[in-house]
């Protein structure tokens, strides 16, 4: 059946809400710029990919040219749908809207689940990293002052995250584009004899690991794209959602790929891909190292921990924006939906509460909990992007329909490239299959889901009944 139901930007609140019970509009577009641009590029491209580049070898520069297409269609699919109806909780919003309940419930909590547990995965790397240089205080002091900060500072009005994402992003941006300048020198010979091909076709060859080692390193490059939905959750707190939205993703799209292509490019042309510094200590290092730059570790240790506490804080961001607009929507606890002067301040604590819940489970039961709760993390982000695809499919002929003129960004190739994509995610939960630990990823995520979907369904029944009476 067609929906005609518009929203605000802000889910709808409830009637006989006041004012003060609605979200801020605190971000401007340079900050939803630098969101868009910056929110992808964290510790997985900076350390995590060199797992990646160890598992594939040079053929690492063609697994994220896929999956670095594969997020340019779905941050394009975002695109259209956020600009046309923006929404504090973004696809969430649209594919309950579009498909049901389940869906707006699966997808909203579990990208909720992901992003908590990235922000204990991220607090607990930044605080090894200052325990490392201050070794008097322990890495869960660290941990705790870091949440304690960030929790505070998403607890005052919304452009406060604006103004600290700007200036993160904008270190990371200067860090890659530093590094993509001097390894191009690097391999022209400017630092020494020019490599050429040498490190592209030695060592086993383009393709030195196999198939099997494509698959490994695929899994790895996905995760590294998590967290770009972001932009889109902030857009509806900007003072122009739909245009906002509209400009950081078409400017946001074609940088992403070049950062991340180009840095995997420069990275296997200089160093051997089996080099074990790639993976101990980090591509970017090496390559620093490689090319003589002095104090190469330590500029890319506080280049990571920038990406690290930006992650943190973006991923407090999102969680609580999420979890306050699935309990507008009548998905959640209701205390959850308290704002305090324009913020989520229940949403905040919680999301920054479950955070630290898990940190303390990474040190108690390490391979357990925490181990179980990262898988499910991992996963979520594909869950989340296969109900993009079904709700641009459903919401771009609606809007052809009813509404041509909200479709100020269109998805490229429509709907072959959604169909695409789709099959691409389809793909990438295949090549997980295929292994044992992909195996438990998925029968884990399974469960999660299965449990979301439901209690969604439930809602969606009682919905139905409760209209069907009025």
């Amino acid at each position: 059946m067609s929906r005609t139901t518009t929203r605000s930007p802000q889910d709808s609140p409830e009637a006989g809400q006041n004012s003060e019970s609605v979200l801020s509009h605190g971000l401007k577009q340079r900050h939803l710029s630098m969101i868009a641009l910056g929110g992808v590029i964290g510790a997985g491209l900076f350390v995590g990919s060199g797992v990646g580049i160890a598992a594939a070898g040079p053929a690492i520069v063609l697994l994220f040219m896929g999956t670095g297409a594969l997020v340019m269609l779905i941050m394009r699919m975002l695109g259209e749908m956020s600009a046309a109806r923006p929404s504090t909780g973004s696809f969430s919003v649209h594919a309950e809207e579009e498909i049901g309940s389940w869906a707006g419930t699966t997808s909203g909590w579990m990208y909720w689940l992901m992003l908590c547990a990235g922000v204990a995965a991220e607090a607990t790397a930044a605080g090894t990293i200052m325990h490392s240089w201050v070794s008097f205080i322990p890495a869960y002091g660290w941990v705790a002052l870091f949440m304690v900060f960030f929790c505070a500072s998403n607890l005052t009005a919304v452009k406060n995250f604006g103004e600290f994402e700007f200036w993160f992003s904008a270190i990371k941006v200067a860090a890659i584009v530093a590094f993509l300048v001097l390894g191009v020198l690097g391999i022209l010979g400017v630092f020494g004899s020019a490599p050429g091909t040498s490190h592209l076709t030695g060592h086993g060859g383009f393709f030195p690991t196999g198939v099997a080692g494509l698959a490994a390193g695929l899994l790895t490059t996905i995760s590294g794209f998590a967290g770009l939905e972001t932009v889109t959750i902030a857009a509806a707190e900007s003072d122009d959602p739909s245009r906002n939205v509209a400009r950081a993703v078409r400017t946001a799209v074609w940088r992403i790929a070049v950062f991340y292509i180009g840095s995997m490019a420069v990275v296997v042309t200089l160093v051997p891909w089996n080099n074990p510094k790639v993976a101990t200590d980090g591509p970017y290092v090496t390559v620093l190292d490689q090319l003589g730059i002095p104090a190469a570790g330590t500029i890319m240790q506080i280049v990571v921990l920038v990406a690290l506490l930006s992650a943190m804080n973006a991923n407090i961001y999102g969680s609580s924006r999420m979890a306050y607009s699935l309990v507008n929507r009548g998905q959640g606890p209701r205390f959850l939906g308290k704002v305090t002067r324009g913020v989520p301040a229940a949403a905040v604590l919680a999301s920054c509460v479950f955070g630290f819940a898990a940190v303390i489970a990474g040190i108690v039961w390490p391979t357990t909990v925490f181990a179980w709760l990262l898988n499910i993390a991992g996963c979520s982000v594909l869950v989340v992007w296969s109900i993009v695809c079904l709700t641009q499919l459903k919401m771009r002929r609606r809007l052809e329909r009813e509404a041509p003129e909200l479709l100020s960004v269109r998805m490229w190739g429509f709907p072959y490239l959604t169909w695409l994509t789709l099959a691409g995610i389809l793909g990438v939960f295949a090549v997980m299959a295929a292994s044992a630990d992909g195996r438990h990823q998925l029968v884990g995520t399974a469960v999660v889901v299965a449990v979301l979907a439901g209690a969604g369904h439930l809602k969606q029944r009682r919905d139905r009944r409760a209209a069907d009476s009025a």
